[in-house]
């Protein structure tokens, strides 16, 4: 299937991410010794992405106590924008986008917290938006007792491309 082919009809990607007012940034560099992608076959495995902003200020934090789930959501909204700027790196054209297969969401929430799904939400439903059909995808969303750098939440992913 070619890209051209594979739009949808609300537009591409970048259609949809202009409409929803998200400039791309460039893909945040990775914080260790990793790749912040690797492709294997038709599959693009994406390295846990954290919500750093552009200027680099990194949201830290444990969901439930000094973070709401709100705040959390926005968070992993912004996760998500970095997942796609590694994807557009990684691709030069998100139309190449075939489907999001899976996201593992982390969150830092204390130790009682259980809305984990909440707070993943805010990058699975920045995916749907921008990906359309090709946006939904299989999730888990899990607690942690911490992350690097005291971060509120990281996500991975697993996306499967066009040639």
């Amino acid at each position: 299937m070619n890209i051209a082919n594979h739009d949808v009809a609300a537009g591409s990607p970048q259609d949809r991410l202009a409409r929803l007012g998200i400039v791309i940034p460039p893909p945040p560099p990775p914080i260790a010794n990793f790749l912040t992608h690797v492709r294997e076959g038709n599959l693009l495995f994406l390295s846990g992405q954290g919500p750093r902003e552009t200027d680099g200020h990194l949201h830290s934090g444990k969901v439930g106590a000094d973070v709401s789930v709100a705040e959390a959501y926005a968070h992993a909204r912004l996760t998500g924008i970095n997942l796609i700027a590694v994807m557009q790196a990684a691709l030069g054209d998100l139309r190449r986008v075939k489907r999001v297969i899976k996201l593992l969401g982390m969150v830092n929430g204390i130790a009682d917290f259980a809305d984990h799904p909440s707070v993943i939400n805010g990058c699975s439903d920045l995916f749907i938006e921008v990906f359309g059909e090709r946006g939904h995808h299989a999730r888990s969303a899990v607690g942690m007792a911490s992350l690097p750098g005291n971060i509120t939440v990281e996500i991975e992913a697993v996306i499967s491309i066009l040639d």
